[in-house]
């Protein structure tokens, strides 16, 4: 049997083992990890035979407590419906004008509205509804086809220049590429178009103006109206309005008459139910309030 060797310096048992000189000391493990290696190895033999966890084939144990996650989030949901339909049922049976004069309801439009908008329109027209280049300015009130709710409502519904049977359908002529008018021409009514907002333009500009107003007439009057005031039966934008979709600036302005402007608005029948559809108008209507 061999003897049991000490550390003289501690007077501990050594393990026999010496790497260069330095022996190993004999030392048990902590009784603390002991016991929570123990107590950890409780808990997860309770865990197992309480909860569900052992995969078994196709299906799992169930644990003595019978708790399913999948059920408790169903569950969740369910009264979640459930508690949303209070209201929601409300907004389905209501017309748009009752809703708007419903203050409990306009609450609920300006909450859940903002949501639907976020996650379906701030893409393209931002958060706030204020647009940027080739998408309208919502909170300005420029409506191409009206502001009113049932018209939001349908614009809603069936888009612009969409997929849908009934989409609403509008398009900015391509003067100059097309060859229906001339490239002065064009400056010229693109001089006289940035003069109905009071930009600031050169003097050479400013000697457009006229000659721009009669090629305006001649050829722009039949949708943006001889006031230039636009049209909502057939989605022209208003030109007196300082509001601008692709920008005001010379340039821009001469680009969208010399190549022509098509925007797009996805149909969102069928992608949205009623009932977010008319939240999503409702709360359309209500954008730039806080700006005021």
């Amino acid at each position: 049997m061999a003897e049991e060797r000490h550390d003289p310096a501690t007077g501990r048992s050594t393990t026999g083992h010496e790497w260069n000189g330095i022996e190993e000391l004999e030392t048990p493990i902590p009784r603390v990890v002991l016991f929570f290696l123990a107590a950890t190895t409780l808990i997860a033999i309770g865990y197992w035979i309480l909860m569900p966890a052992w995969p078994i084939g196709v299906t799992y144990t169930k644990g003595l407590l019978g708790l399913d996650q999948r059920a408790i989030v169903t569950k969740q949901v369910e009264d979640a419906a459930a508690a949303r339909a209070s209201w929601t049922d409300r907004i389905a049976e209501a017309s748009l004008e009752e809703i708007a004069a419903d203050p409990d309801l306009m609450q609920r439009v300006r909450e859940t509205g903002r949501t639907l908008f976020i996650d379906n329109c701030a893409a393209c027209h931002g958060t706030r509804g204020t647009g940027g280049p080739g998408f309208p300015n919502l909170a300005a009130k420029a409506w191409l086809w009206g502001g009113e709710p049932e018209t939001i409502l349908e614009t809603i519904r069936v888009g612009i220049n969409s997929t849908h049977a009934e989409t609403r359908v509008s398009q900015m002529m391509a003067f100059g590429r097309d060859g229906t008018l001339e490239r002065e021409q064009v400056r010229a009514v693109a001089a006289y178009v940035r003069s109905l907002s009071d930009l600031p333009m050169s003097a050479d500009h400013k000697a457009l103006i006229e000659t721009g107003k009669e090629v305006f007439s001649a050829n722009c009057a039949a949708c943006h109206g001889e006031d230039a005031r636009g049209s909502t039966d057939m989605g022209a934008p208003n030109l007196t309005d300082k509001t601008w979709i692709y920008g005001g600036d010379a340039q821009t302005v001469f680009d969208t008459i010399y190549s022509g402007r098509q925007g797009l608005m996805p149909t969102w029948e069928g992608r949205l139910s009623a009932v977010d559809m008319k939240l999503l108008a409702l709360y359309v209507g209500t954008l730039g309030e806080e700006a005021k």
